[in-house]
């Protein structure tokens, strides 16, 4: 017995001593792959993992007629996570083409500040604080096609899609803004417009449910117009007793640069062309939306300038700028008589 357990205690310690080696021989093993160095070539398998019929970046590839090795997309690729297939948010228009109605996006206090702000930035220069196409660059005297009010008829009536699109796409000589103003501040853009179309065309009723001084907003008004029609005064009697002439009226057009959208060779550009308007007639409607015929004399062209909603051409849309009642009488009258030298009549 006592011989029997001798044997079986040291057959336990030898199990002892090898499970004690095979565990230093694991932790040995193990430290070596925590990143030492070796100068042996390292172990490949499968060399075709490594060693690749292929080509780097920038690398020659004679397969191809260009000789490049970096391929274009095909045609038709978008690449993931811009695919701009919601066509009422990303460009402003339905399925057919029409421009939306409403903007696809929900109105929040905090979308219209972002409105006003990205507003203020990027677009009072030419429309000016409250929207009335009165900004710094187009009452500096610069030379620039004034920008249109926001506070017309016409505009406050149109979809939500054609303000969007035209500051997506530009229009007319106003540049597309789609690299500067992403897709939501466009939008945020959009709403604030339409908040200052409102604020600027509240009746009176309106006005007297607020906490508002209205006897005290048109006497400021009355005194602002008052200014106004002084400085006018004032630039008027500055110039003195001028007579018209034809030559002074091209450089006024051309101060404004009127021809950007009216021709003087007939063709058509935004609004009727020049030659030969002097003493026509034609079918105007006013802004009483009543339709008449009309003989374009001196009388008429100043008003078409000075109030250019008065009457509206037929054929073509009130896009003129309600910008230049600031004009004076030579001025206007100079106008008149370049526009006459136009004419056959």
């Amino acid at each position: 017995m006592t011989k029997n357990k001798r044997g079986i205690s040291s057959f336990m310690n030898v199990k002892r001593y090898t499970k004690v080696a095979g565990i230093l021989t694991i932790g040995l093993m193990l430290n070596g792959c925590r990143g030492m160095k070796s100068e042996k070539p390292p172990v490949h398998p499968n060399m075709n993992m490594d060693q690749q019929p292929r080509k780097e970046a920038q690398e020659v590839n004679n397969y191809f007629a260009d000789g490049r090795s970096m391929r274009q997309p095909v045609d038709g690729t978008v690449a993931r996570g811009f695919e701009k297939a919601d066509l009422a948010y990303y460009e402003g228009i339905e399925e057919n083409g029409d421009f939306v109605a409403e903007m696809p996006v929900d109105i929040t206090k905090s979308l219209l500040y972002r409105g006003k702000d990205r507003y203020e930035v990027f677009c009072t220069p030419c429309h000016g604080i409250t929207g009335d196409g009165r900004g710094i660059i187009m009452t500096g005297g610069y030379g620039y096609v004034p920008a249109p009010t926001y506070h017309q008829d016409r505009l406050r009536e149109a979809p939500d899609g054609e303000i969007y699109s035209a500051i997506y796409n530009g229009v007319r000589n106003m540049p597309s803004y789609a690299h500067q103003i992403p897709v939501d501040d466009r939008w945020a853009i959009v709403a604030y417009i339409r908040a200052l179309q409102a604020s600027q065309n509240v009746t009176k009723d309106q006005i007297t449910q607020y906490d508002v001084d209205l006897s005290d907003l048109e006497a400021k008004y009355e005194a602002e117009q008052a200014k106004l029609a002084e400085m006018q005064a004032a630039k008027e009697a500055s110039q003195g007793e001028q007579v018209a002439t034809a030559e002074h009226g091209k450089e006024v057009a051309t101060q404004y640069a009127c021809q950007t959208c009216h021709s003087v060779d007939g063709s058509v550009v935004i609004g009727p062309s020049w030659k030969d308007l002097f003493g026509s007639t034609g079918k105007v409607t006013t802004d009483a939306g009543e339709t008449i015929t009309v003989t374009k004399d001196s009388e008429y062209i100043i008003e078409s300038i000075t109030h250019p909603y008065a009457k509206i051409v037929d054929g073509f849309d009130p896009l003129m700028a309600d910008a230049y009642g600031s004009l004076s009488k030579y001025d206007l009258e100079s106008l008149v008589e370049y526009i006459k030298t136009l004419s056959d009549n």
